[in-house]
Order: structure tokens, then C-alpha cells, then sequence
């Protein structure tokens, strides 16, 4: 695993990569851009309490409505950023095999309606897990752990799956994935990190599509053998 994400930063450089990485910024700031935008309006044009003497607690709720934005674009980040990686995967994966895996053949590759379902089962799947997951801020030790182990199945599971459908059929893919399960949820676990860590977590979809292609390639091979 070491060796797949060592190969995935070492081409973070390549052109497609940045295409890719530059597209997903704009859609990020995009949707969080609105996200943000509503909100604004909703506090702006909303007042809870008549009274003058109530008035801070109106300031109050206005504070804590653009903290919960801010927590909700952190906890969201994931979700959205991984949407706009499965619809441009096919760029991606190719990048890597082509400089990486000369030697397969042409990949069959996923249709277009399985891409887009699974990006969008990814995106609800996360919004509904990270919503559930913050009854646990109620107990702040615990929160990072379940945070990143939740998050990391997730994207472990679905990024390796959507790489796989591009040369297997979904059996032998789930197959794979069960075979390889700790080394699976483990990358996903460190993109999930990179996820959250600033200025890193705009490239940290990438890096887990091409880490997953790595992880593929090996045990695919293997396995064939």
C-alpha cells in the first residue's frame, strides 16, 4: 500500500491529474459557494426573537448557523469532492495505466450510467452517514475514530469497486474487494484523512482513485496467476 500511494503522489505533477484535481476545485467551491450563499440569506432575512432585549441571542443563533456551515462543508468535502472524481475517473485511471501499466490491454471500461449511479449512491451514502455520525461529537474522544473509519470503508470500498467494473464483471470485483478488504479500508482511511487536511485534501480524490488502480493491478494480477 506504501508503494501505490508513493506511485500516486509521485504524479500528482501530470497534466491530467491537474486537469482533473483544477475541476474539482471549481465544482467545490461551486456548490459550497451556493451552500454558503443560502445560508447567508436564511440568517440575513430570518429573526427568531422580536424583542430588542433578546437580541443576543438572535446574534447567538446567527453565530451558530455559520458554524454549523463551516462544520457541515468540512464533514460534506468527502462527499462532494468524490462525486466530481467518480464522473471524471476514466481520466484518472487511464493516466495511471498508461504510464504505470503499459502492458495491459484496452480496459472495457464501466458505462456511463454505472459511474454516475455509483457517484451519486457514494454522495447520499456519505451525506446520510456523516449526518448520523454527529451524535458523536457528543463524546469528542471518539468522534475522530468512527469519523475516519466510517469514511474510510466507504471510499475504500467504492473508489476500488468503480476502478475494478472498468476490466471485471461486479461479481469478481466484490470478490476482489472482500480478498483484499484490510488493505482496501486502510487506503480508504488515509484519503479520507488527506480529506481533511487543507490545501492537501483538493487533490486527496485523486490520489485514492490512483492508489485503488495500484491496489487492483497487483492483486488482479495475482489473482490471475
Amino acid at each position: 500500500m506504501r508503494a501505490a500511494f508513493s506511485k500516486a503522489f509521485g504524479q500528482l505533477t501530470d497534466p491530467k491529474f491537474q486537469r482533473v484535481i483544477w475541476t474539482g476545485i471549481g465544482v467545490s467551491a461551486l456548490v459550497f459557494g451556493l451552500l454558503w450563499w443560502a445560508v447567508w440569506v436564511v440568517i440575513t432575512n430570518t429573526q427568531v426573537f422580536d424583542s430588542w432585549w433578546l437580541g443576543w441571542l438572535e446574534t447567538l443563533l446567527d453565530w451558530l448557523g455559520g458554524v454549523a456551515v463551516i462544520l457541515f462543508t468540512w464533514l460534506l468535502f468527502p462527499a462532494v469532492a468524490s462525486v466530481v472524481i467518480g464522473l471524471l475517473m476514466e481520466v484518472i485511471v487511464t493516466a495511471v495505466e498508461n504510464k504505470h501499466y503499459p502492458e495491459l490491454p484496452p480496459a472495457p471500461g464501466a458505462s456511463k450510467g454505472t459511474t454516475l449511479m455509483s457517484a451519486i449512491k457514494l454522495l447520499f451514502t456519505m451525506v446520510i452517514v456523516n449526518i448520523v455520525l454527529l451524535v458523536f461529537l457528543l463524546i469528542p474522544p471518539v468522534f475522530p475514530f468512527v469519523f475516519y473509519a466510517a469514511n474510510g470503508y466507504l471510499l475504500g470500498r467504492e473508489y476500488f469497486e468503480l476502478v475494478a467494473l472498468r476490466r471485471v464483471d461486479l461479481q469478481e470485483a466484490k470478490r476482489l474487494r472482500r480478498e483484499n478488504r484490510r488493505q482496501i479500508v486502510l487506503a480508504g482511511v488515509v484519503v479520507a484523512l488527506l480529506l481533511t487536511v487543507p490545501v492537501v485534501n483538493l487533490a486527496a480524490p485523486v490520489i485514492g482513485v490512483a492508489v485503488m488502480v495500484h491496489l487492483f493491478t497487483a492483486n488482479k494480477t495475482v489473482s490471475a496467476g
